[in-house]
């Protein structure tokens, strides 16, 4: 390994203090991988020969595991016997999607539903509460939450919303003190990202879920920078909504993602649509043999738990047998073992690319699987060109440039970066 043995071993330790769940000795006939701990793991992912792709926050490789579960799929589609992601998110008789990420997050699978994106979630969950059409109570939120979401919540303070954006402090952290500074008697919900995409910030969630629910205020998590790349635990946070895509650190594809409510409030949100997929039970009743006098020609009873809030009509059978393999095989390694690897990458990373005219803008006690560093006239300058040359893949923008490693990077995705840069 490219990491030193004491290096990596600091970072298990560190790590494992925050997993809530067990990891798993045994290995899944599923996936067929090596032992997790024979790290990194460049084998199982499809990577192109000579290339360091380090912007695994915008969007991750899908494991060789989960892309033979998507063919495998694919060559039953027109088959009889058709496997099981045609209905729920299964690799033909194993577990969902849907039940490998409540384990995954400490949920029930009952409090989940699937949703096509991210966005998708967040907007269910306001209008749910009825913040769409809100005008008595306000909606606390930050600077550096998604910019997806800030403007579904801007475009609704348009319309009447009370909307309360907190600025970040000149260390880019959001202060739990800012946003108890906004929040009153009115506020409805807090929404921010549990790790911001910008700078990897991590919220101390359960603080800030303390803190809206004593002044009677809802919190929504978007998740997608924290679910697969670091141990989480909904229980343990007090989250009462949360929403990720797959496409990320679940290193599953787009269009597919999940919602999560907390069961005990389900009865207490409106639902904001209605679809096929929400019923427990229907029947239709058409002529001749059914009874057309009938008050309604259809009978129907709606699912009480996040299916029935939220899922209007079926998933992508391939993306479900894809998200499910995706999650085994990242149950089978351990969160707390991805996250353990990639820290001492990121200490490297901290230390190293100042030199070269960079202020890192992630704060020093972050975890998280991203690392942000800020240089004005960045997009302009030769460092595009120069990484393009060394074919080596990271996220950059006009003034800022973000390093996302994952299992399949080392030290020496790291030294290329860092060569490239000099």
């Amino acid at each position: 390994m490219s990491i030193p043995r004491r290096d990596l071993l600091k970072g298990f330790a560190a790590s494992a203090a925050l997993c809530t769940v067990g990891v798993r000795p045994a290995l899944s006939a599923l996936t067929g991988i090596l032992p997790r701990a024979e790290l990194p793991r460049k084998q199982d992912f499809d990577l192109s020969d000579g290339n360091s792709f380090l912007d695994a926050a915008y969007t991750h490789p899908i494991p060789r595991p989960a892309t033979d579960a998507v063919r495998s799929y694919l060559s039953q589609r027109n088959k009889l016997s058709m496997p099981r992601a045609g209905a729920g998110g299964g690799d033909g008789g194993g577990p969902t999607a849907k039940t490998l990420f409540a384990e995954l997050i400490n949920a029930s699978p009952a409090e989940i539903a699937y949703v096509p994106n991210t966005s998708t979630g967040e907007n269910l969950v306001v209008n749910a509460l009825g913040l769409d059409r809100a005008t008595d109570a306000n909606v606390v939120t930050d600077w550096l939450h998604f910019d997806g979401a800030l403007v579904h919540l801007l475009e609704l303070q348009r319309r009447g919303l009370d909307v309360r954006v907190v600025k970040p402090t000149r260390d880019y952290r959001i202060d739990l003190h800012d946003i108890e500074r906004v929040m009153d008697r009115k506020t409805k919900l807090v929404e921010l990202s549990s790790t911001t995409m910008y700078n990897g910030f991590q919220h101390d969630l359960t603080a800030v879920c303390q803190l809206a629910h004593a002044h009677g205020a809802w919190v929504y998590a978007d998740i997608i920078h924290t679910a697969g790349a670091e141990p989480f635990d909904v229980r343990a946070s007090g989250v009462d909504f949360a929403a990720c895509s797959s496409f990320k650190w679940l290193m599953g594809d787009f269009g597919l993602g999940f919602l999560y409510a907390r069961d005990d409030l389900l009865d207490r949100i409106r639902r904001s649509q209605e679809g096929y997929y929400q019923a427990s039970s229907m029947t239709g009743h058409e002529p001749p043999f059914d009874d057309v006098g009938a008050s309604s020609p259809v009978s129907w009873t709606l699912k009480r738990d996040a299916t029935g809030h939220f899922e209007v009509g079926s998933i992508g059978g391939a993306l479900g047998a894809g998200v499910a393999a995706s999650l085994a095989y990242i149950r089978e390694i351990g969160v707390a073992n991805i996250h353990a690897w990639r820290q001492p990458l990121l200490k490297k990373l901290r230390a190293e690319v100042p030199r070269f005219g960079f202020t890192c803008v992630t704060p020093p006690e972050s975890t998280a699987g991203i690392i942000t560093f800020a240089r004005r006239g960045l997009g302009a300058s030769d460092v595009p060109a120069k990484l393009a040359r060394a074919r080596v893949n990271v996220r950059l923008s006009d003034n800022w440039m973000r390093v996302s490693p994952s299992i399949y990077n080392d030290s020496a995705d790291v030294d290329r970066l860092l060569e490239a840069l000099a």
